[in-house]
């Protein structure tokens, strides 16, 4: 499966669940993503494996960045943008910019 369909069935879902049923402000989707990230640094300060189950739940590190990643597909349908396509550009720009972008540090 390709990252447009997963995005598509991502979306389906979240509009299936009620996810969509109110507008969300872009600035309320962004904070959901960031909400996730956060959510990884805090497995990681415990401690955790990257991939557990609590209670029949996956959690850990990498289910928080897929829970990151599922509301950036979910999103970039919404908005009708084509991720893979953004992702493949900037790949391959990535490649022509200088060692750690001209000495940047981190």
């Amino acid at each position: 499966m390709d990252i447009a369909n997963i995005q598509k069935e991502i979306h389906s879902t979240a509009v299936d669940h009620g996810w969509w049923d109110n507008d969300r402000s872009f600035g309320e989707v962004i904070a959901l993503i960031h909400s996730e990230l956060s959510e990884a640094l805090e497995e990681w300060r415990q401690g955790n494996p990257h991939v557990y189950e609590k209670n029949g739940k996956p959690e850990g590190i990498g289910i928080e960045f897929a829970d990151a990643i599922i509301r950036i597909l979910d999103v970039c349908e919404v908005y009708g943008i084509d991720i893979e396509d953004c992702v493949r550009r900037k790949m391959e720009y990535n490649k022509t910019r200088p060692y750690r972008h001209g000495g940047l540090r981190a």
